[in-house]
């Protein structure tokens, strides 16, 4: 070829490379975060991007709809999920067909990626889709670039921070006090486009929106809904209560710790601090700042932040539009959308009436919200509810605002509580009702009851004089009024606990311990009785009934202080004995362990009176306690417990037989299955396991939450037993079901997240074991919080992964962090303090920091050695750290026992060939080669590989560890040929497995002789 031909092809191919190409980006709602991203990217790259929101109308053919999206310049980038194809909705069969027809008549126009790990349509084939779902930011613009044919090597541009610039599988790195996503809210999707244009478009220092309207028009909600939708343009975001001036600045000087600012406690101090760091936009310049209820503008100039971020303000106040705010009016709802939430949440009340209805409320968001929770709950008639509105006989949106009184305190003079005794028998002459209502308060606990949980009541379980409760709204509400105005209660909320609307059944009061003293004395003991018993009823009856689900924790926490003031823990009742369980359920899922302990004692001193042992309830409590003692770290009290539970369900009685005794059976062999694997009985945890998971395949399927939990604990103990592979194909189906059954932030999904890391990383996949492990760090943070025990299991593991992959950063710092947290959390004994102490330990000791290590993993080996005994697996495996602290400080001799004791004890606990005693023989093979024992080196060196080959494959980091120690051995035996050969193999290996600039490759290459640290880990 011509030197002019080689030149003429080369431009060709600059050219190619360097043509912008022009891209719709078509878009459900929901997915604007996405959208956004990739139109970002696509323009880092230098082309053209346009987004394009699509949601054609029913009545229009989607062929019709489709046809139109080419009528765009460029090519058409489809961005699949979900609630793509709910656009409409539509039948399949319509899908399928213009899939078949338009689409692939035009595939060259038509590009998609893909969302969700669902299965999509068959048809949808034709567009190619490539799949985005659970990925980092730079797998996913790879697979982006490739599915559209750019090129990767293409030099990305320097784009500003803005929509889009943020992956939006990450999560704000700082989330704080934002109210739950409402999964009702409804419509305003024009408005909340309108909010981010105008906050994104803003100047620099100029982004603030203040949005206005009167009370119940929904501003809080709006400004809720824009947080969670687009989330992911943010670092931070923070939301500030600002009703009332102190609590504002206190909210708003809590963001200086959660940004890591080297702040006291002083709210001036935090405020400066927090101005100033988002000013500089350090450590974070995409913010946003939310102040909902921010009526009153004196002292804004002193607070209202500057910088690069956003601001979002709700208030009534027009006069921010004076003060730098850009303002916005928020209508109410159009009147679509007030009759569609009303006929959703009252299914009696047709079109027309709807329409009547919200007329008659102005479609004020509120009030709309309280009439349908109204006509919802009650089942009332449209007609008769307008009629009662009309007639003044139910209260309007005002009744719904909270109000403050004053209550007494205590050590108060006898005359003071005389006064309360005095105007609670005048009550009880000119109030009666406010005085039931205040007496039912009493089978509550003192502080904050929720007394709307009355209204999730039928009448007919009410008493007969009690049952204007459930149904006299009216008079319900002017008993508050009363009481409130009295100051017998000092505060009254109407928020709502879990997501949804607030509403009667939502009601809170707060009541004075005092206050309730006095009532409970004046109360008669039979009506005592009865009202605990109608508050019994109200717990039940407001149980949601999933303890796993995260969103409901706040009501499970509600109703936990009442259990036992209400006289729930003793009693007869099924509804009610199921609540106090499900109770229990919570304190294991939210890490509530010592509340759990504590209650699980005080229900088993009940139920020991009202059961005997082997009854259904007294199982079902000891599986609970079981657990959460477990979690606890008091394995052994778990282990009697579920061995006397399973020996009693063993036995041959008249309900040995049947559903009820198969699953009980099945949850008791569980729980012991769990208590062996903790105490180190891993064989007999395996074969237990596998019989569990066998049985719920066979009488549950495999989409049971009790199958997917026995196939996780399967897991567990595959990984246990060294089995990594076997475990992560166990982890990974788990995973997927979950996140199928459940959703991608539900806890148990999680917790898969992270075993399919944990067996990733033990598999020496460490680049992948750290990306899928950041993502579901992040996840935990945001779902669970950042010190709840499964989000602070989820960051021991990151920071494994961060060191196995040869992270370039302070991994000392976060993980001297993260024991702390760990130390608040669960104590300085809890054998997860005692694991991230060790893993401290051993980085430390690869650090030079020799003192610091030796304490560290001398206490770690004394508390596990304490919680475990001397003969356990894990009591064991830490000779072997402390033998390499020893070894660094050049005493070879001492390193020498310690790393052959610990090889001869797991040998014979775990077999030859587990991967931790491989992990030691590699150690015990160093020891024996620095103390001159060199030809037992060198055959225990050779075993070793042969076994780790076997074991773990022949390019597993521990297997090359292996090969590069053998290597040396045969060195110092003056068997160079052998050893070179042994050294360039390993070499090339891991170059091949770990990279070039990987810190082992790297020791490898210098002839570092390389060492194994033991990771203490339970399950």
């Amino acid at each position: 070829m011509s030197e002019r031909n080689s030149h003429q092809q080369q431009s060709r191919a600059h050219r190619e490379e360097h043509r912008e190409e022009r891209f719709a980006v078509v878009f459900a709602g929901y997915q604007r975060p996405w959208a956004t991203w990739i139109a970002h990217r696509l323009e880092s790259r230098g082309h053209r991007a346009a987004l394009q929101r699509w949601d054609p109308p029913r009545e229009v053919p989607l062929e019709r709809a489709i046809g139109d999206l080419l009528l765009a310049p460029g090519r058409i980038l489809l961005v699949l999920s979900d609630w793509f194809f709910a656009l409409g909705p539509r039948p399949e069969e319509e899908w399928s067909e213009v899939l078949r027809g338009v689409v692939a008549e035009n595939a060259d126009r038509f590009a998609a990626v893909n969302l969700t790990n669902r299965a999509l349509l068959p048809a949808t084939a034709v567009l190619e889709p490539v799949d985005l779902w659970g990925i980092g930011a730079q797998e996913a613009e790879r697979r982006l670039l490739a599915r559209l044919g750019l090129p990767a090597g293409r030099p990305a541009r320097e784009l500003p921070p803005g929509p889009g610039s943020r992956y939006p599988n990450d999560p704000p790195a700082v989330w704080g006090e934002v109210p739950r996503r409402n999964s009702r809210f409804t419509g305003r999707d024009d408005l909340l486009n309108d909010i981010q244009d105008l906050l994104t478009d803003a100047e620099p220092g100029a982004a603030v929106c203040a949005l206005l309207g009167m009370s119940g028009i929904g501003k809080t909600q709006i400004a809720a809904e824009y947080a969670h939708r687009f989330g992911a343009d943010y670092d931070v975001i923070w939301w500030v209560n600002s009703d009332l001036r102190g609590t504002q600045r206190e909210h708003f000087g809590e963001l200086a710790p959660a940004l890591g600012l080297p702040v006291g406690s002083e709210p001036g101090e935090r405020i400066r601090a927090v101005r100033d760091a988002l000013r500089r936009g350090e450590p974070y310049g995409r913010w946003l700042v939310v102040f909902d209820g921010w009526d009153d503008l004196e002292g804004a100039g002193e607070l209202l932040p500057e910088g690069p971020g956003h601001i979002l303000i709700t208030s009534r106040n027009r006069a921010w539009s004076t003060a730098g705010a850009t303002p916005l009016d928020i209508p109410g709802f159009q009147r679509h959308e007030s009759t569609g939430y009303l006929m959703r949440r009252a299914p009696q009340v047709t079109s027309a009436q709807a329409d009547e209805v919200a007329a008659e409320l102005g479609d004020i968001p509120l009030a709309l919200v309280q009439a349908a929770a109204w006509l919802g709950e009650s089942g009332m008639e449209a007609a008769e509810y307008l009629r009662m509105v009309r007639g003044g006989e139910l209260p309007g949106p005002a009744g719904l605002d909270g109000t403050t009184g004053y209550g007494g305190h205590d050590g108060v003079p006898r005359s003071s509580l005389t006064s309360w005794s005095i105007l609670i028998n005048r009550l009880r002459n000119d109030q009666p009702h406010a005085v039931e209502l205040l007496s039912l308060c009493t089978a509550f606990a003192p502080g904050r009851i929720p007394i709307g949980l009355v209204h999730t009541l039928p009448a007919a379980e009410l008493p007969e004089h009690l049952a204007w409760l459930a149904g006299d709204l009216p008079t319900w509400t002017r008993s508050l009024d009363v009481l409130v105005s009295y100051s017998v209660f000092t505060g009254r909320d109407t928020r709502a606990t879990i997501p949804g609307e607030p509403g009667p059944g939502q009601e809170s009061v707060h009541m004075h311990r005092l206050v309730h003293d006095i009532v409970t004395r004046l109360t008669a003991p039979e009506e005592r009785r009865l009202y605990r018993k109608v508050v019994r009823r109200m717990l039940a009856a407001a149980d949601p009934g999933n303890p796993q689900d995260t969103t409901l924790w706040p009501r499970y926490a509600e109703l936990l202080p009442h259990l036992e003031p209400s006289g729930a823990l003793g009693s007869r009742q099924e509804r009610v004995q199921e609540t106090v369980l499900n109770c229990l359920r919570f304190c294991h899922a939210s890490g509530e362990f010592r509340t759990g302990i504590a209650l699980a004692e005080k229900v088993r001193a009940r139920w020991s009176e009202l059961f005997a042992p082997g009854h259904r309830r007294m199982l079902d409590l000891t599986a609970q306690q079981g657990n959460i003692l477990r979690s606890y770290g008091s394995f052994r009290t778990a282990y009697e417990l579920d061995r006397a539970m399973l020996e009693q369900l063993q036995a041959p009685g008249p309900d040995s037989s049947g559903s009820f005794a198969a699953t009980t059976l099945l949850a008791a062999t569980s729980c012991l299955a769990a208590d062996q694997r903790y105490l180190g009985q891993y064989e007999e945890a395996l074969r237990a396991q596998r019989q569990v998971l066998d049985t719920a395949l066979r009488l549950f399927g495999p989409d049971d939450h009790i199958t997917l939990n026995a196939r996780h604990n399967l897991g567990v103990a595959l990984r246990l037993l060294g089995r990594y592979a076997e475990g992560y194909d166990s982890d990974l189906e788990t995973l997927r079901r979950r996140e199928a059954l459940l959703r991608a932030r539900h806890p148990a999904t999680l917790v898969s997240g992270i075993s399919c890391a944990r067996d990733l990383r033990l598999m020496g996949r460490y680049q992948d074991a750290l990306a899928r492990q950041e993502l579901c760090a992040r996840l935990h943070v945001q779902v669970l919080g950042p010190q709840h025990p499964q989000t602070l299991r989820a960051r021991h593991n990151l920071v494994l992964c961060e060191r196995r992959a040869g992270v370039p950063q302070d991994i000392g710092a976060v993980m001297a962090g993260l024991l702390e947290h760990m130390e608040q959390v669960h104590g300085r004994g809890h054998h997860a303090t005692l694991g991230i102490l060790v893993d401290y330990g051993n980085h430390a000791r690869e650090h030079g920091d020799l003192g610091h290590a030796r304490d560290l993993i001398a206490e770690g080996e004394a508390g596990f050695r304490k919680l475990l005994g001397p003969a356990h697996p894990l009591t064991i495996g830490m000779l072997t750290n402390m033998g390499l602290v020893l070894q660094t400080a050049g005493e070879r001799a001492e390193a020498l026992t310690m790393f052959e004791s610990a090889y001869a004890g797991l040998a014979a606990t775990l077999g030859p060939d587990h991967p931790s005693v491989l992990g030691c023989a590699l150690n015990a093979a160093t020891g024996r080669n620095f103390t001159g024992r060199l030809d037992s080196a060198l055959a225990l060196s050779r075993d070793n590989l042969t076994r780790a080959r076997r074991a773990l494959g022949a390019d597993h980091p521990l297997t090359l560890s292996c090969e590069v120690a053998l290597a040396a051995d045969l060195r110092a035996q003056r068997e160079d040929e052998e050893a070179g050969k042994v050294e360039q193999d390993a070499l090339q290996r891991l170059t091949r497995t770990l990279g070039a600039q990987h810190p082992h490759t790297l020791s490898a290459r210098q002839r570092v002789r390389p060492y194994w640290d033991f990771e203490p880990y339970l399950g």
